[in-house]
């Protein structure tokens, strides 16, 4: 034997070490998913196997714009699943605090978007990890799996399969016109980034097992919009029985849960606005437009959305992916009944009140929101000085938040069968700004 290959082992003999290798990543071969093999890469911490960018669905691109998600397109020999896909389209903005680079989207953005990223610490199929699958927040018009925030590695290493996953947000991901519920075999228009979910979520149930997951035990999770496409996901049939467990962070309410605020009348009647403005004579017209021209902000006219601002779309009963609001849903008994937790933050409105709050404004709201009983809400949260009012918008908006998450679970206590678990999360992030922002909106998204 040569004095290179005995020299540690001799050390090892003396000193009792030897030097250890690396886990094996998960399977030696590929893994074998809708559309065809892929293969994964060791992460930072090698005992993890990272797939990232996976197509869950066909590119929703040309003639598949605003359509239903369609069958990934299959592919031949093994598709190498180590890198993220771009974005969906949306404005990549510089963070700002609190939301800092690591809470915001980053890179390249494209329609070709639908993909998912795996993290597992799993070394054979057969482990049957408990699936854990988190939907990015950002309002419907933007977010992405490219948040830092979001990379899964932290929690697969607490014995957890991992699961994050792109869907069309702004324009791209919740246009409504009537043309396209015309056209459409299901009779409905808009919601394509709710139905983006719904096929993530299906691509999960039906595949995550080749990656040691067990698809008897996924929890759905997400906060702000997330939380929200968590709502709309429980109350939607398309999703019954692809999941088991809810977490939604700060977006349960019994006013805002899943309710959208628009019907399906006025939406579409900003989407003909839209079309209209663009030059646009059929959909054909529109899909053959490049997405930087469908994209570019279109003031509403005064009979829209309202003088001056711009056409916006967002999640919309349309008798199919959602069939009434979420909590009619919930109300009737209908929803997919799955254990939840959910809660909220406890400066979500900020920890140092706005500077620009006035008594007046503050008094003229609390008439416009509580009518004749406004009186008695200003005797809970007064009013007499600039500073005083700033106060209690804050106080208000904190209050607001907890009973809201507490009302919403008596409600849906009085028809669900599984239990709900409510959390209020109060340790700031420390860094700068600790005492300005506190336990802001999304800042227990990293602990998570």
């Amino acid at each position: 034997m040569s004095t290179r290959l005995l020299l540690p082992i001799l050390v090892a003999a003396v000193f009792g070490t030897w030097p250890a290798a690396p886990p094996d990543p998960l399977f030696k071969g590929p893994v074998a998913v809708a559309g065809g093999q892929i293969s994964g890469v060791p992460g930072d911490d090698p005992a993890i196997t990272a797939f990232t960018g996976i197509p869950f669905a066909a590119p929703p691109i040309g003639p598949l714009r605003w359509r239903a998600p369609r069958p990934v397109i299959p592919w031949t020999g093994v598709r190498t699943a180590d890198h993220l896909s771009p974005s969906c389209i949306q404005t990549i903005v510089s963070g700002k605090q609190p939301w800092t680079y690591e809470f915001m989207a980053h890179g390249e953005i494209s329609e070709d978007c639908l993909y998912a990223n795996v993290w597992t610490p799993a070394k054979a199929a057969s482990e049957r990890r408990p699936v854990f699958v988190y939907i990015y927040g950002g309002a419907n018009v933007e977010g992405s799996t490219a948040v830092p925030l979001y990379d899964g590695e932290g929690l697969a290493r607490k014995g957890l399969v991992v699961v994050t996953f792109n869907y069309r947000v702004g324009v791209l991901g919740f246009f409504t016109h009537p043309a396209l519920r015309e056209e459409a075999e299901y009779h409905a228009s808009g919601n394509y980034g709710l139905l983006d979910q719904i096929a993530a979520v299906r691509w999960v149930h039906d595949n995550i097992a080749a990656f040691g997951g067990d698809p008897a035990r996924v929890t759905i999770a997400g906060q702000s919009a997330g939380a929200s496409a968590v709502h709309n996901l429980t109350a939607s049939p398309l999703a019954a029985g692809l999941f088991q467990r809810a977490i939604a962070e700060s977006g349960s309410s019994l006013a805002s849960a899943g309710r959208g605020g628009r019907t399906m009348a006025e939406q579409e009647r900003d989407g003909v606005q839209l079309a209209e403005a663009k030059g646009a004579a059929s959909l054909a017209a529109l899909r053959a437009m490049p997405w930087q021209e469908v994209v570019a902000p279109v003031a509403a006219a005064a009979n829209g959305a309202g003088r001056g601002q711009a056409l916006r779309y967002g999640v919309v009963v349309d008798g199919y992916a959602l069939p009434a609001p979420v909590q009619e849903i919930i109300a009737a008994g209908r929803q997919n009944d799955v254990a939840t937790l959910t809660g909220s933050n406890a400066d979500e409105n900020g920890a140092v009140p706005h500077p620009t709050v006035t008594a007046e404004a503050f008094k003229e709201e609390a008439r416009r929101r509580f009518g004749d009983r406004a009186d008695e809400f200003l005797a809970l949260y007064p009013a007499a000085t600039d500073e005083q009012a700033r106060a209690s918008a804050n106080d208000s908006a904190r209050d607001l938040a907890r009973t809201s998450t507490y009302l919403w679970a008596l409600k849906r206590a009085e028809t669900a069968k599984t239990k709900v678990f409510t959390y209020f999360f109060t340790h700031p992030l420390p860094g700068p700004g600790l005492e300005t922002f506190g336990a802001f909106h999304t800042s227990e998204v990293p602990y998570v």
